[in-house]
């Protein structure tokens, strides 16, 4: 593309030669000729000068430098990617090594993959995509636009909404994990008689599981992203837009609220309320409730800027304890001394000094 047609699509604002081919997009560290950069955070700023990129997608223009000026270049350097890259798409029609029951309703233009198993009465919105080997449990509603990669698979009766990804090997509808304990210390399993409902827009990357409720619903709320090995227990809420990193558990019963933001390898315990726009840092252990706004830090979780401190002092306590021993020895030994010694400044018993 020329990079005046890159611009117009991205509606940046061009500052350079127009006329110039990029055939693709790179970080800026590894960017050649032909291809398009883009500079996000300040504190990579004295990288540009290196960059063989032939454009930048920057804030700000640079002197001598074809740039394309945008508002947020973090996002339409994604968008741009998007212009240079289309993931291949199968054909539409259902592969003669698929199997689709004769209830299953399936929406114009789907693309139905070898080794694809879609239950009883399953309905398929439009153009959905299912790469092989993916199931789709009886009684299943899933609306249009649906893409799941190979090893995804939805349980019985749960809900999907428009646009949503599911990415290879996510278990969407689960069982929860409930057990009652008998006198005799067995367990008795709980029926997971609840479903696991996904909203619009949502993606989920790998090996991830979305379990079933006991009673009620799981709900994951429109546009959040869930990345790889991430565990949402039952009758868990993930609210609109959030973000939660890989490796992170939710207990059941963790309500998340707009806009919140859980860091890798976070854990939840259940019943609590994270309130909207709290950020939780990595390796955190959430035990309460959250306030709106907060950013949490450590395990048990509290505020950032009070863990970051503590976290500082952490290496110095074998130094900082040492040092208060020999402070109780001091004032132990001047303590001692004061009572060998007496008070000369005393007087005696009974006598009233001149």
């Amino acid at each position: 593309m020329k990079l005046r047609e890159i611009a117009a699509a991205l509606g940046c604002q061009l500052a350079g030669d127009g006329e110039l081919e990029i055939r693709g997009v790179a970080g800026i560290e590894h960017a050649q000729a032909g291809e398009l950069t883009f500079l996000a955070n300040p504190k990579y700023a004295s990288r540009v000068k290196n960059t063989r990129a032939t454009a930048i997608l920057i804030a700000k223009p640079i002197e001598g430098r074809n740039c394309l000026v945008s508002g947020n270049p973090y996002l339409d350097f994604a968008r741009a990617l998007a212009l240079f890259y289309q993931p291949p798409r199968p054909a539409p029609g259902v592969h003669r090594l698929a199997w689709v029951a004769e209830s299953a309703v399936l929406g114009e233009n789907c693309s139905v993959g070898p080794f694809v198993v879609v239950g009883e009465r399953v309905r398929l919105g439009r153009n959905a995509v299912l790469h092989p080997h993916v199931v789709i449990y009886e009684g299943a509603e899933i609306g249009d636009d649906f893409l799941a990669h190979s090893h995804a698979v939805v349980r019985e009766f749960c809900r999907i909404g428009n646009r949503v990804t599911l990415q290879n090997g996510v278990v969407v509808g689960g069982d929860g994990f409930g057990f009652a304990k008998r006198e005799d210390g067995t367990h008795f399993k709980i029926v997971q008689s609840g479903v696991a409902v996904i909203e619009d827009d949502v993606e989920i990357q790998s090996l991830t599981s979305v379990d079933r409720a006991t009673v009620g619903e799981t709900r994951v709320k429109r546009g959040a992203k869930i990345d790889s090995l991430v565990q949402v227990g039952h009758t868990c809420v993930v609210g609109e837009d959030n973000i939660i990193c890989a490796q992170t558990g939710l207990a059941g019963t963790t309500v998340l609220e707009r806009n919140v933001l859980l860091a890798g390898q976070v854990g939840s315990a259940g019943h609590l309320t994270v309130h909207e726009g709290a950020t939780v840092y990595a390796q955190s252990g959430i035990g309460g409730d959250v306030e709106a706004g907060a950013r949490i830090a450590g395990s048990p979780a509290f505020a950032a800027g009070v863990w970051r401190r503590a976290v500082t002092a952490f290496p110095k306590l074998p130094e900082l304890l040492e040092t208060v021993r020999d402070l109780k020895r001091k004032v132990e030994e001047l303590e001692k001394n004061a009572g060998q010694n007496g008070n000369p400044s005393q007087p005696e018993s009974g006598r009233v000094p001149e």
